[in-house]
């Protein structure tokens, strides 16, 4: 008995996907449900399980080919079914012929014998910056950085990277992008959040990055600035207001980024929000996002500041008004303010960036959103929270 591989239903609207790898070749015992092949949709890469155990017997989908959803991509069936591979010919061993042994000249000249390496009494020491009798200043060693192994080659253009690619220049295409920047000062986040890190990381097993706090303010603000979390319908020429917050979460991945959406982020609480995000980065880098679990954001959060980089100024994904990026928090002297006085103190800075469609969204709007933001993290109120 024989089952067949067939392509599933991978998402309402999806309705073909790409093989990109198989997991097990022809001839290898499979189990049920165990992952068979990697399929790639444009909207996530996905693996498909063995609908049965046995021995793949047949492969009729080849890595890179296109196919739509219902199509064969291989056959499952009982070990005795595999056919028994063909013997492999012997070649005859050919006479042995005696030939004379003749010396060879070496096509290359021997290697002169290495200089003794100077010693420290022989060589004069010089210290960096300084000037030595040979040249200019010795400047300290640059960091060692590895050579990629994409350097110097042509590769093919992944259907994720090119569903990316149409997403972004469709959303550039079709909105009026426009980005406000604030800055943060969230020293009274980062210092219960440092408190409560080893407990949280005891309690949960994994660490408590400060992104779940900005995920909470920003899905607060929602509540009170719905412009922001609303969507055009041009063909009808309306506009819907949410009154949810499903929020993605843009997460890196070896393909390219996946946004995997946390729904009704705005009623849970801190780690209820840590918790699911650890579980949908984890998902997203392993490849074992749905399509449910990338469809349906009303608002995005990007944190561009995990990379270091200060802010950026994002696109906002088709059918949404508007992103939020996360910079880099950097502690830095700032003017601040104790009883009447004000003081130099050390803070933790961030920078905001809110970048929105224009036909929708007013600069006012975007710096009345922006602000309800700061006043969530700067009152300190989310630390009881936890």
């Amino acid at each position: 008995m024989t089952v067949s591989v067939t392509l599933p239903a991978l998402g309402e609207s999806v309705t073909e996907g790409t093989v990109t790898r198989w997991l097990k070749q022809v001839g290898e015992r499979v189990e049920s449900d165990e992952p068979l092949l990697e399929v790639s949709t444009d909207k996530v890469d996905t693996e498909i399980p063995s609908p049965a155990g046995g021995v793949l017997l047949e492969i009729t989908v080849a890595e890179d080919e296109t196919v739509e959803v219902g199509a064969r991509l291989g056959v499952i069936g009982a070990p005795e079914a595999v056919p028994p591979a063909a013997p492999t010919p012997v070649p005859e061993a050919p006479q042995a012929v005696s030939e004379p042994v003749l010396p060879v000249a070496s096509a290359f000249p021997e290697p002169a014998a290495p200089a003794p390496a100077p010693t420290a009494a022989s060589a004069p020491a010089v210290a960096a910056g300084q000037t030595s009798a040979a040249g200019p200043p010795v400047a300290p060693p640059a960091p060692a950085t590895a050579a990629s192994s994409l350097r110097g080659r042509t590769v093919p253009m992944t259907r994720i990277r090119r569903a990316i690619g149409e997403n972004l220049k469709k959303a550039l295409h079709e909105q009026a992008q426009l980005t406000s920047t604030i800055e943060v000062d969230v020293t009274r986040l980062m210092r219960p959040r440092n408190r409560t890190e080893d407990a949280f990381l005891a309690r949960e097993g994994h660490k408590l990055s400060p992104l779940p706090f900005f995920i909470k303010a920003a899905a607060q603000a929602l509540k009170a600035h719905p412009v922001v979390n609303a969507r055009i319908n041009e063909a009808q020429g309306t506009i819907s207001y949410f009154d949810t917050e499903n929020v993605g979460i843009a997460v890196d991945t070896e393909s390219g980024p996946m946004t995997p959406v946390l729904r009704a982020a705005g009623d849970l609480t801190v780690t209820g929000l840590a918790r699911a995000v650890h579980d949908l980065a984890d998902r997203a880098r392993s490849g074992h996002l749905t399509p449910d679990d990338v469809s349906g954001a009303t608002f995005t959060i990007s944190d561009t500041g995990s990379r270091g980089v200060l802010f950026e100024t994002v696109i906002v994904p088709p059918n949404q008004a508007a992103i939020l990026g996360v910079g880099t928090t950097v502690r830095r002297p700032e003017v601040v303010r104790s009883g009447d006085e004000e003081v130099i103190g050390v803070r933790d800075m961030v920078h905001l960036s809110l970048s929105y469609d224009h036909r929708l969204v007013d600069g006012a709007d975007a710096a009345r959103y922006l602000t309800a933001v700061r006043a969530i993290l700067e009152s300190g109120v989310i630390e009881n929270d936890l």
